[in-house]
């Protein structure tokens, strides 16, 4: 399955006309100011970005979906999976991460997407474990990890951009609960 239908949200895989929708979510500093070193990114890292998505889809059989509305068909971020490769003791975990234009904040958008990803990760695609990085400060993210019911597993350090993170995770058999 590489599309996920929510009461509000469509989430699935990424076209061409995606690339100048999320450059412009990716080009205002308030909504990269949490993701790694709070760096807007430009059209050119946006479609690389996809790109490495796309790939992991590819490889991982699971990735970023492309955040739809269902009303309108707007695009309104990301939402997903990845393999966490960058953060000591956490090689093997598969990572939920969400990225929302900030005029979707607040709205409950996020916790949707991510409910629904989570249940992907843990159901259809049979991961034992889904974790979540979450900045310390971040308190909406915070917020969308608490909702997705994980817990609190460590604090530590990014060592690419040294920013103090939370690890949060959940498995299989404390979603099935």
């Amino acid at each position: 399955m590489t599309e996920i239908r929510t009461p509000r949200l469509l989430l699935r895989l990424w076209t061409d006309d995606d690339l100048v929708p999320l450059s412009e979510i990716h080009a205002d500093p308030e909504v990269m100011r949490w993701i790694g070193d709070g760096s807007t990114l430009g059209l050119d890292e946006t479609a690389e970005a996809i790109e490495r998505w796309e790939e992991e889809w590819d490889e991982e059989g699971f990735g970023l979906f492309a955040v739809e509305l269902l009303g309108s068909g707007e695009l309104i971020g990301a939402v997903g999976l990845s393999v966490l490769e960058d953060l000591p003791d956490a090689r093997a975990d598969v990572q939920i991460s969400w990225l929302l234009g900030r005029q979707y904040w607040g709205q409950g958008y996020a916790s949707e997407a991510a409910h629904a990803t989570l249940e992907f990760a843990l159901q259809d695609r049979g991961l034992d474990r889904v974790v979540a990085v979450c900045r310390l400060g971040d308190t909406a993210s915070e917020n969308v990890i608490r909702k997705l019911d994980m817990v609190r597993e460590r604090e530590t350090t990014d060592p690419r951009h040294g920013h103090a993170v939370e690890i949060h995770g959940i498995d299989l058999t404390e979603y099935e609960g």
